[in-house]
């Protein structure tokens, strides 16, 4: 939508195809169904947050970056609003609002929007794209032709790879896909006791037998499956995804705050003010209610004893299995639950400047259909509408139909 809106407000004659029965469809889930539209991190900073190719998108990022996404949709008539984390969203907190400006502007750039319509091939002549074929057998003629079809991520709202398909046909290379920024599953059967308990200020780490391959500090979320939840989410994008292939170890440090010593003296002092009572009762505020009682059980805690009886080992024991609260990373989960994919066309076949394929003159590829992937929090989106920029521009100066 943003990329056809910049074709026509470059002069072009431009017509967007979507098979699904409406626009946005991906778009309306996004961010929870509130829209996380870009983030205000310092645009020099950005690239941290990119976690594959991001030298190929300096111009498009450069050219159409964060702060002119908020002025683009602000000039739509769109009220936005940055929260924590620099991520910004929609004053409404609606993510069918960030539709309805889209539309309302294609509708005033004249593009020919053509829903239910979906594209089976591309045309071409020798090496020049010159239209597409539709499922229904009709024939569109163009100058120019932008793949702007996702990834993988979500297939119910469309996203089933297609453009890595029309990729393919043109001669490029679609590197391995992997879905990313994904929840994971869990071997340890006790997690779905612990569904929608969220945790925050919580010490993350991931092993690979004895190697320490993911360090992190924030928030995550338990599921009937496994974890989920931002720190979850970004482990599952910077981690190769072939380690994935066996079992990993998930440690969780429940009190990053306090040391071992600190600890202990904190749970004395709750033993001496509890006396008598039994320990699952008495040491109940150390952890959230139903957490604790798991930990018990796997410090080999008779959670029943008074806590006046509770020995020095069995504190030392509560204390590791606070501090290293350890589970067993089964695999990750699929592209159902992916926020995106990882891997795409190949970059080193895309003109930066233009999102022009190298292979093939007048065909682009622009957004998650490419090899770049960034980490949660409204990076992925920007990455569409920048890329989607560099393309609509450069599709209006030849003048061309898209």
């Amino acid at each position: 939508m943003l990329c056809a809106i910049f074709a026509a407000r470059s002069g072009a004659e431009v017509s967007l195809f979507e098979k699904n029965e409406k626009l946005g469809k991906k778009l309306f889930i996004t961010g929870k169904g509130r829209c996380n539209l870009t983030n205000r991190t310092d645009i020099r900073d950005f690239f941290d947050y990119i976690m594959r190719n991001k030298s190929f998108l300096y111009s498009s990022l450069y050219g159409f970056s964060n702060e002119d996404v908020c002025d683009f949709f602000e000039e739509l008539g769109l009220r936005i609003k940055t929260e924590r984390g620099n991520r910004v969203f929609p004053e409404s907190d609606h993510s069918y609002d960030v539709i309805d400006v889209l539309k309302r502007e294609l509708k005033r750039q004249q593009v020919s929007v053509y829903i239910n319509t979906e594209v089976k091939s591309l045309l071409f002549d020798g090496d020049v794209c010159n239209g597409l074929e539709t499922a229904d057998g009709r024939k569109f003629a163009g100058e120019a032709l932008i793949i702007a079809t996702g990834g993988l991520s979500y297939p119910s709202t469309g996203s089933t790879g297609d453009g890595y398909r029309f990729a393919k046909e043109a001669g490029h290379h679609v590197t391995s896909l992997t879905p990313s920024l994904v929840p994971m599953r869990v071997r340890e059967e006790f997690v779905s006791d612990l569904m929608g308990l969220s945790l925050k200020n919580t010490g993350l780490r991931i092993t690979d037998g004895k190697e320490e391959v993911y360090r992190d500090f924030g928030e995550m979320l338990f599921t009937h499956f496994g974890v989920s939840g931002p720190m979850i989410l970004s482990a599952s994008a910077n981690i190769d995804a072939k380690r994935f292939s066996h079992d990993l170890r998930l440690h969780l440090d429940l009190k990053p705050a306090l040391d071992n010593h600190k600890l202990d003296q904190r749970i004395l002092r709750d033993l001496d003010e509890a006396g008598a009572k039994q320990v699952k009762n008495g040491l109940k505020g150390l952890l959230p209610a139903t957490l604790f009682p798991i930990i018990l059980e796997l410090a080999g805690i008779d959670g029943d004893k008074r806590c006046a009886e509770m020995s020095r080992e069995e504190r030392e024991s509560l204390i590791r299995s606070i501090k290293d609260f350890s589970l067993t990373i089964k695999s990750l989960c699929g592209f159902e639950e992916a926020v995106i994919t990882r891997g795409g066309v190949d970059v080193r076949e895309v003109d930066p400047g233009t999102m022009e394929s190298k292979k093939k003159k007048n065909l682009y590829f622009i957004g998650e259909v490419l090899d770049v992937d960034a980490l949660t929090g409204g990076f992925n989106l920007q990455i569409a509408w920048s890329t989607a920029a560099q393309a609509g521009r450069a599709v209006g100066q030849n003048g061309g139909m898209s």
